[in-house]
């Protein structure tokens, strides 16, 4: 809404307002009005024998059959045009204008072909010439326009897959989304070294977290808060490389187009917990982190048949079955268990289900454990803990 007032208040100014035609002088004249550090008069200089030559040149030359001061003015302009394009030229990109002139090489020497072919027709002389300028403005217009839209693409990542092979120790960006931020365990996975190589933050990702934490809804708010102090959190870690990406695909307002559109683009990984944008850009050909499977992997392994001490929690859907959760939060269902509330019980496992939501454990309750010394338990208790299973002593 900011950004649309600005426009409305402007074009109701330009309306009531003609249409000035293009003045060189007027654009000279700003031109030469932009701050001038003090090591920039050698450059000042420059422009200045830049006008002269071309004055002087056309001065002499007499171009378009003109004379005099009349040819002089035209070097003149001339120059100024040059100036003008070079004050545009100056707020470009350095990608951009490496693109652009990468193009527009290229297109000359696709005119320079066309015109090798137009040389050997039997058209006329003017038809020819007219064939050779057409083909020279077009073809460099085109390379001109096209490389600087797609200079910002170039690095080496992609220059090196056109060549057939992948930079030695060059690691892709990982792009990072809106649900990865406010859920916050990138920081702890960054900080522990597991993520390698440059981590992003599109502009458009962190316009929709500050959307979030600017919600009038107090649970969105916080959520979009703690994305934000997540992001300040990597931002501080030694030796991360984290930037945020100015670029932005127009070719949709959805969020994770865009971030699927940028990743193709760039050559990244996305590190989502996104259901949805993970097939989508896994159908689409994309490496994707999905932090939600990185820590169902790295949960500890249980087989059937192994023994464990939980603690039941509360009752299960099943008319004698107790339910107990382990340290990484995987669900323990075990039968027989419904009247043992708050008690640590010993459990045989008896088989383990991988759902969507993550893996859940059943088993029995052992029956062998009453009959068992109290200094056996506690050394089974001891080497299940050792495995990184809760001791259930607390």
């Amino acid at each position: 809404m900011s950004r649309s007032s600005p426009e409305a208040h402007s074009g109701g100014r330009d309306s009531s307002a003609s249409p000035k035609p293009f003045d060189p002088l007027a654009a000279a004249a700003a031109f030469a009005a932009t701050p001038v550090p003090g090591d920039a008069w050698d450059f000042w200089a420059l422009r200045v024998f830049l006008i002269g030559c071309l004055a002087a040149l056309c001065y002499v030359l007499r171009p378009f059959g003109l004379h005099g001061w009349l040819a002089a003015g035209v070097g003149f302009a001339s120059a100024l045009v040059v100036l003008v394009a070079e004050q545009r030229l100056r707020r470009a990109a350095l990608k951009g204008l490496i693109g652009g002139a990468f193009g527009t090489v290229v297109g000359m020497f696709a005119a320079l072909l066309v015109t090798l072919i137009v040389s050997r027709t039997s058209e006329a002389e003017p038809t020819k010439s007219f064939l050779e300028f057409l083909s020279l403005l077009a073809f460099g217009y085109l390379g001109l326009v096209l490389g600087s839209l797609r200079g910002p693409e170039l690095n080496a990542r992609n220059v090196a897959s056109v060549a057939g092979r992948r930079p030695a120790g060059d690691s892709p960006i990982k792009l990072l989304d809106t649900s990865v931020l406010i859920d916050g365990r990138i920081a702890d996975i960054c900080e522990a070294h597991f993520v390698d190589g440059p981590i992003a933050v599109p502009q458009f990702v962190l316009h929709e977290l500050q959307l979030v934490a600017d919600s009038g809804d107090v649970l969105k708010r916080q959520r979009g808060r703690r994305g934000l102090e997540v992001l300040q959190r990597i931002q501080k870690m030694p030796g991360a490389d984290v930037r945020i990406l100015d670029d932005e695909p127009m070719q949709s307002e959805d969020v994770d187009h865009k971030l699927v559109e940028l990743a193709r683009r760039l050559g990244a990984k996305i590190v989502t917990n996104d259901f949805n944008l993970n097939k989508v850009a896994t159908v689409q050909g994309l490496v994707v982190l999905n932090v939600n499977q990185l820590a169902n992997a790295l949960k500890p392994a249980v087989l059937p048949g192994e023994p464990m001490r939980v603690l039941i929690l509360r009752e299960g859907k099943e008319a004698s079955q107790g339910v107990a959760y382990l340290d990484d939060g995987t669900m323990v269902v075990v039968d027989g268990a419904r009247k043992l509330l708050n008690k640590s019980v010993d459990v045989i496992v008896t088989s383990v289900h991988q759902t969507t939501a993550g893996k859940m454990i059943f088993g029995r309750l052992d029956e062998r454990a009453g009959e068992v010394p109290s200094s056996s338990k506690g050394s089974v208790s001891a080497a299940v803990a050792g495995r990184g299973e809760p001791s259930g002593n607390g």
